[in-house]
């Protein structure tokens, strides 16, 4: 992953949401030792105290846990709770703003949701 200073989202919000990635795709997995704040850091040039806070907003959020003089390990329920969050959070966000669209280019109902079926089976078909 490489982040992007120039983004309007906090490089913080990127390293956090990169390690969110990385659960999801199971590159690390439940019970596994996560990168410590001064591996990111190394990783992607940043400063020690920004990959740390990336990583507090995880433990905040209960996807990871400390295990006192070992770091920070990843929760048992973790990928249950990043998949609540970015349904209820990023997927909401684009499903209203494509509505918006659809609506101000007077899109039926009907095939938004054909335009929206046909996409989710194209990717999923990419994908096997």
């Amino acid at each position: 992953m490489i982040l992007n200073p120039d983004s309007m989202k906090p490089i913080y919000i990127q390293i956090s949401e990169w390690l969110e990635s990385e659960i999801l795709n199971r590159t690390i997995d439940t019970n596994e030792k996560i990168y410590s704040q001064y591996q990111l850091a190394e990783m992607f040039n940043i400063n020690p105290a920004t990959a740390a806070k990336g990583i507090n907003i995880l433990a905040d959020e209960k996807v990871l846990y400390k295990k006192r003089g070992l770091g920070m390990f990843v929760a048992a329920d973790a990928k249950e709770i990043i998949l609540i969050k970015r349904k209820n959070t990023k997927l909401n966000a684009m499903v209203t703003e494509l509505a918006k669209e659809a609506v101000q280019l007077n899109v039926s109902e009907e095939e938004l949701i054909n335009m929206i079926r046909g996409m989710h089976q194209k990717i999923k078909g990419e994908e096997k």
